[in-house]
């Protein structure tokens, strides 16, 4: 009688004890992939960029929104045992008589120094992108302001608006103009910060809408002209339009800079007279560092809410980039 052979069941194999295991997984089988060269090489190239943030960019802000919530002193600052007071800092700051005009000088020192900067840099970008001879020396010297230190553009402002001395008022004078208090004059001198910063921004706004005039094809141009559209209506249906994205980050680079700005109104005006040209970034040094008894605590408040109004309008760049792309 020929006996058949049946192959070994793999169930009842696995079955230990009454109880049934279950067969290990393909994937846990597998061995651990080691990193190649490729990812070690470009975990190295991500280190020193990583640290870099880590450094300059994460543990300060860190610092600074512990700064905010705690009641630092000289000698609490040194030891590191500040009491933590929560939001006291800020309620502080908001109850301040200059918080109010603070905030409105920053708004309008930003506005209007953006609003300026923009037009004047788009209308010399036009200019340039024409051609002509000697275009390029010119562009070349219109980038001199933004070359040069802020510490050497600042000085070189207060001598020119200087009350006594300055150029400024010596040719108004010579024109039969009453000379001005630029710098020494509630009235005058934020305006005079004003001045001076949308001159050392105009060359930034100039590069960029330069480069951003360079991509728009000429053959736009041309049949915009066969249509018949003049220089006016060329510049509002096809240079405007195609620059939006090279204009809104550069709006938005613009407003993070200027909402900053400390070098220029500190060295010209010290935010006075009477704090007439204060700005949160002059205020947050004065309450940090520009007394004999410093308000750590507040500073750092203030310099938070410079911080919290950049993150805002940067999520909102990104938002109208993102529906800009989806539609």
């Amino acid at each position: 009688m020929k006996q058949t052979t049946h192959p070994p069941d793999h169930r009842s194999a696995r079955v230990r004890n009454g109880a049934a295991t279950a067969a290990p997984s393909p994937a846990r089988t597998r061995t651990r992939r080691r990193p190649t060269s490729q990812q070690w090489a470009a975990w190295g190239f991500l280190a020193p960029v990583t640290v870099y943030l880590a450094l300059f960019y994460a543990y300060p802000l860190y610092r600074n929104l512990d700064l905010s919530l705690r009641h630092y002193t000289v000698r609490s600052f040194v030891q590191g045992n500040a009491p933590f007071t929560g939001l006291s800092n800020y309620q502080t700051v908001f109850d301040d008589p200059t918080f109010a005009p603070a905030l409105l000088h920053t708004a309008v020192f930003t506005a209007v120094c953006l609003a300026f900067q923009y037009a004047i840099g788009l209308a010399l970008a036009v200019f340039f992108n024409q051609h002509f001879r000697l275009s390029a020396t010119l562009r070349a010297l219109f980038l001199v302001p933004w070359l040069l230190p802020l510490i050497v553009s600042a000085s070189t402002w207060s001598w020119m608006l200087n009350s006594d001395s300055g150029i400024v008022n010596a040719l108004a004078s010579a024109v039969g103009i009453e000379p001005v208090n630029w710098l020494t004059s509630p009235s005058w001198s934020l305006t005079s910060v004003i001045i001076a910063n949308i001159w050392i921004g105009v060359p930034f706004n100039l590069v960029v809408l330069y480069s951003g005039l360079q991509s728009i094809p000429a053959s736009l141009y041309e049949a915009a002209a066969l249509d018949g559209a003049n220089a006016w209506q060329r510049f509002w249906r096809v240079t405007f339009p195609l620059l939006r994205p090279v204009s809104a980050i550069t709006l938005l680079l613009g407003l993070v800079y200027t909402l900053k700005v400390f070098d220029i109104i500190w060295i010209m005006t010290k935010g006075g007279p009477a704090d007439s040209s204060t700005t949160f970034a002059t205020w947050s040094y004065q309450l940090g560092f520009g007394n004999l008894l410093p308000a750590f605590g507040p500073g750092a408040a203030v310099g938070n809410l410079l911080v919290v109004a950049a993150l805002v309008f940067g999520l909102v760049y990104v938002r109208v980039q993102r529906k800009q792309a989806l539609s």
